[in-house]
């Protein structure tokens, strides 16, 4: 699905005289990105006076500016029907309950049949949102693992989620199911995660990645296994998954980093992104929360 171009037209004033045109776009069009707004200057689709221009041009009294957001394409992405269990949804963004099983956006092996291919059916307008790949994308979920994910509707509301995400004011929560149980009653697992030396594939706490760093706290402690809220402080690749394995405790049924033995049989991982608290764009902070899944709800059960 497309859209039609959108044509804006600016004009200056003397206050804003001496601005860098990118800077001043920025502060004028708040649904764009600044990189956005470059990258449109940079394509020829921003003019002063009928003339293309740099990012770098001065703004002058009087100038007149039209700013030309081109037709947007969902480089091969398309729409498909695929159900949404959406757990909040306003004119800035939605709030969506991901099953287990359904990969968040495309990428090799998965071209369709992907969250975003269902959210581009539910609100056309995501194309383009955040980039053209990942429409509307401020955090995603590994494909086994289910609970809840925001979605930004325009721009101004990714910038607005990713910069809580990236100053860690955006609380998660997880639930999971671990082989074994830890020493304490809660914790934090402090360990850097990089590329496996042995596996390049996986990841791994190792001498030299990323910083990271993991709350958790015991809910429920059985004779091999133990019930687990856990909190990432910082927003890693497989984090909760390779800190709980790095302790000795990993995640029940992971194929990855877990046991090949747990006792306990699933059909994926035992995690579940439980709660979600944010800043809306309105300024009020909301929770979100996900019930654990019938498939997880049963596991506990058939252990207790």
């Amino acid at each position: 699905m497309t859209t039609s171009p959108d044509h804006r037209r600016l004009l200056f004033s003397i206050e804003e005289t001496g601005e860098r045109l990118d800077k001043a776009l920025a502060a004028r069009l708040d649904d764009l990105s600044r990189a956005r707004i470059q990258a449109l200057i940079e394509a020829g689709a921003v003019t002063v006076a009928g003339q293309p221009v740099r990012s770098s041009h001065r703004i002058s009294e009087g100038d007149e500016v039209l700013v030309t957001v081109p037709a947007s394409e969902p480089a091969g992405i398309f729409p498909e029907a695929i159900p949404l269990d959406v757990t909040y949804e306003d004119a800035d963004l939605l709030v969506v309950n991901k099953p287990a099983g359904l990969v968040v956006h495309p990428a090799p092996g998965h071209a369709s049949g992907t969250l975003v291919n269902a959210l581009l059916a539910h609100c056309p307008d995501l194309v383009g949102v955040g980039g053209t790949l990942r429409p509307g994308i401020v955090h995603r979920l590994d494909k086994e693992t289910s609970g809840l994910l925001v979605v930004a509707k325009h721009d101004r509301a990714h910038r607005f989620l990713a910069a809580q995400l990236k100053e860690r004011r955006m609380d998660k929560r997880y639930f999971t199911l671990v082989d074994g149980r830890p020493t304490a009653d809660s914790g934090t697992i402090e360990a850097p995660i990089g590329r496996d030396p042995r596996y390049p594939r996986q990841m791994a706490a190792v001498a030299g990645g990323r910083p990271a760093a993991t709350h958790f706290r015991v809910l429920q402690r059985y004779a091999k296994h133990a019930y687990l809220e856990c909190k990432p402080v910082t927003g890693r690749t497989h984090q909760i998954r390779v800190h709980l394995a790095s302790i000795g405790c990993p995640v029940v049924a992971d194929k990855i980093y877990g046991h090949h033995q747990s006792g306990v049989t699933l059909t994926r991982h035992f995690l579940h992104a439980a709660r979600l608290t944010f800043q809306l764009l309105g300024g009020s902070t909301r929770t979100f929360e996900a019930p654990l899944p019938a498939d997880l709800e049963a596991a506990l059960t058939r252990i207790a």
